[in-house]
């Protein structure tokens, strides 16, 4: 009858709903939580490993393992943006609507640049300093005054920021999240 097939269509609708709630939310948690996990404890550990090894070069090594990390990283982070994106959208086209749909689009999309800009501008720019420095050679290695050893700096400080605009983006959206 007219009214099994009404319920059946807002029960697969009221599932579907769920499951892009969960991919949400999911998504969030895997670009944030990795993000403070490649900070707080990838980041130090693979420096201060490769440090206790007594490798030649140590800071380089480290750096490049740690470029090439945050690298792949960056790939997962356009994934989460466009499962965010994708499932606010289905949400909106389904109904009922994410509350404050809008800004919920308009945050992900600044996640999505800042990790774009760290990915590939500012990415590219650090390869540039190194590769300016030589083969070979850290940046923390050269004197402190040096152009180039400034420069790197400036960049890595710089990228080290733009992550905070992910996480604290991605923190809100859990919020908003949560409260629906």
């Amino acid at each position: 009858s007219h009214r099994t097939m009404s319920t059946i269509y807002r029960s697969i609708i009221m599932t579907g709903m769920v499951v892009l709630r969960f991919a949400t939310v999911l998504a969030i948690a895997v670009w944030i939580g990795g993000l403070l996990v490649l900070g707080a404890i990838a980041a130090p550990a693979i420096f201060e490993v490769v440090a206790l090894r007594q490798v030649p070069d140590a800071r380089l090594l480290s750096g490049a393992i740690f470029g090439e990390v945050l690298r792949r990283f960056h790939l997962v982070s356009y994934g989460c943006a466009a499962i965010i994106l994708v499932a606010l959208s289905i949400r909106a086209v389904l109904g009922p609507r994410p509350r404050r749909f809008s800004t919920r689009v308009a945050l992900t999309l600044l996640m999505l640049g800042g990790a774009l800009y760290s990915g590939m501008v500012l990415s590219s720019r650090i390869a540039q300093v190194q590769q300016e420095i030589g083969a070979g050679i850290a940046p923390s290695s050269l004197p402190v005054g040096d152009p180039r050893r400034v420069a790197f700096g400036r960049l890595h400080g710089q990228s080290t920021l733009v992550q905070l605009v992910p996480i604290v983006g991605g923190l809100v959206l859990m919020l908003f999240e949560l409260r629906d």
